[in-house]
């Protein structure tokens, strides 16, 4: 993985070490930055790339939150950067979905966004410069069928990432969102095996592929970095041209 940007002595914060966090964590390390990544599966925290240091984390608790942003900041001496790349989906109808399902996509994807953001903005805001960047979903903007949760949840992100833009924009804090398409990710993998799937995802995708964990370097870099100063409360949908269609 090659880049051009520079992160030379900026502290990183991700949460989420699946193929999204651990690609971006990845980066963010090859950039030049130190990074710290948050997770509840150790397994996932074992694999990072070597150079990035893993915490393990409920991310469903409060409390869990508001500690291990503490203890990243308390080992990277500092934080310019946050990544939330969370996220869970239980693809079902509406009408087949159980109130356990909803809350447990609410909790890991939506609530978590909250209570790290929070936690990393007010590290970031007296400190008058940050880079909060949220891994949303073309979900958020298209009703996909069976997606009910998620799509809400990825909705909901979006509306808590323009708040936070529009309240953290006198202090240097920069918050936006990366929306990817259809990408190839554990998460997606199950699905994506099943037969037509791949198929019919493809044909509604302008240019003729389903995204990669790659695909979001460049984005993220941008939005990470120091140049983004003036690009704050946008959604970028990272999707091969999915939402023209």
């Amino acid at each position: 993985m090659r880049t051009t940007w520079d992160f030379t002595g900026s502290r990183a914060l991700v949460a989420g070490a699946g193929g999204i966090g651990a690609t971006a964590a990845r980066a963010l390390a090859e950039a030049g930055a130190d990074v710290v990544v948050l997770d509840v599966d150790k397994e996932k925290l074992a694999g990072l790339a070597p150079g990035v240091t893993g915490l393990s984390a409920d991310l469903t608790s409060a409390e869990a939150c508001r500690a291990a942003v503490d203890e990243a900041v308390q080992l990277l001496g500092g934080l310019e950067v946050f990544v939330h790349a969370v996220g869970v989906n239980d693809r079902r109808p509406v009408l087949r979905t159980p109130d356990e399902v909803w809350e447990r996509l609410l909790a890991v994807n939506l609530t978590s966004a909250f209570r790290l953001g929070r936690a990393a903005g007010a590290v970031m805001v007296p400190r008058g410069y940050g880079r909060i960047v949220y891994l949303s979903s073309v979900s958020g903007l298209l009703a996909h069928a069976d997606h009910a949760p998620y799509a809400a949840t990825k909705g909901g992100v979006n509306q808590l990432m323009r708040v936070m833009a529009r309240e953290w924009a006198p202090d240097g804090v920069t918050v936006n969102a990366l929306a990817p398409g259809y990408t190839e990710t554990d998460l997606t993998r199950d699905h994506l095996a099943r037969p037509g799937v791949r198929a019919s995802l493809e044909a509604l995708v302008p240019a003729g592929r389903l995204g990669r964990t790659e695909d979001l370097i460049g984005p993220l870099l941008f939005l990470a970095s120091a140049e983004s100063r003036f690009v704050t409360g946008q959604v970028l949908y990272v999707d091969g041209g999915r939402t023209l269609v």
